[in-house]
């Protein structure tokens, strides 16, 4: 393989966000321990495959999907939005990324498959959602106002905690449910913040986020709600009895998520000035889950 010809394989891939997916995983996994069972490092690597190649397979269709489209061409790249930059230098190599998006799909469809063959049916409805939703985001998802917002949060909380800790004992839970909203509320935001900097483009080749329908302002006042959202889990899942009080400690990530929310309020119209708020905003993704994750390895 050309050295030029792997750089429209792997760059649509965008390797620097893929750290989303083992701190999900890591999330199943400690819900898995708290609620009593012993876990197998093997399948723990099974599973993290799967849900990196889940995340490889969205990044690189919606690459593909946006050199095609022309929105590449419309966008003003930041480093958290407007994709890897790759396609535009060279579109007729635009199959090579939607190569490496079908290559992953079929991944992480395999990695599903074994596990339901190891932990029965119940893990199949979650799985097959899973991969529509891989498959529409890009250009029918983003067409409508709610299915764009929540279909971040749906597949890195819902699709990859949940289906985690079901992969690793073949049962859902209540603790699992509880603890899959806080991804669910910040992947959700950690995409409609990044969203910003696109509303023109986006528009532009039709689709019809909250951004787009919407004025920055309402954007701004979701991103919040969701924020308040993801921290107050925690804090009902204790008093409901579906969460240890150790998982208070995801509350701290607060140190980053209170100016990341001041910040997309009071700069929402200026990119320049939301760039830095846009990086806290990933920090506390990353941050976030690993404490909720530790709380509950520290409550076994």
């Amino acid at each position: 393989m050309k050295k030029c010809d792997a750089m429209f394989i792997f760059g649509p891939m965008r390797p620097p966000f893929l750290l989303l997916p083992p701190v999900c995983v890591a999330l199943g996994v400690a819900t898995a321990l708290y609620d009593g069972y012993s876990v197998n490092w093997v399948e723990i690597i099974l599973v993290v495959a799967g849900a990196l190649a889940a995340h490889i397979s969205v990044n690189a269709l919606n690459e593909y999907s946006d050199c095609t489209s022309g929105l590449d061409f419309k966008t003003k790249k930041t480093p958290f939005s407007g994709g890897s930059g790759v396609l535009p230098t060279d579109p007729g190599k635009a199959h090579y990324a939607l190569a490496t998006g079908l290559t992953a799909l079929a991944l992480c469809a395999a990695v599903g498959v074994y596990f339901v063959a190891i932990r029965g049916l119940a893990l199949l409805p979650l799985g097959l959602a899973g991969i529509v939703v891989i498959v529409l985001y890009t250009r029918w998802l983003t067409r409508s106002v709610l299915l764009c917002l929540i279909a971040p949060g749906l597949g890195f909380g819902t699709f990859m905690v949940l289906g985690t800790h079901c992969a690793l004992t073949g049962e859902y839970s209540v603790t699992a449910a509880a603890a899959s909203l806080v991804p669910f509320f910040l992947v959700s935001n950690l995409l409609l913040l990044n969203q910003f900097p696109d509303r023109e483009a986006d528009a532009a080749v039709g689709r019809a986020h909250i951004l787009v329908r919407h004025d920055p302002k309402v954007g701004a006042v979701v991103y919040v709600f969701f924020l308040a959202a993801a921290y107050a889990v925690a804090p009902v899942g204790w008093l409901a009895g579906m969460l240890p009080a150790q998982s208070l400690l995801a509350c701290g990530g607060l140190v980053l998520a209170v100016p990341a929310a001041v910040g997309a309020i009071r700069f929402r119209e200026n990119i320049p000035r939301l760039l830095p708020y846009m990086g806290l905003n990933v920090a506390l993704n990353l941050v976030t889950p690993l404490l909720l994750a530790a709380g509950l390895i520290w409550a076994r």
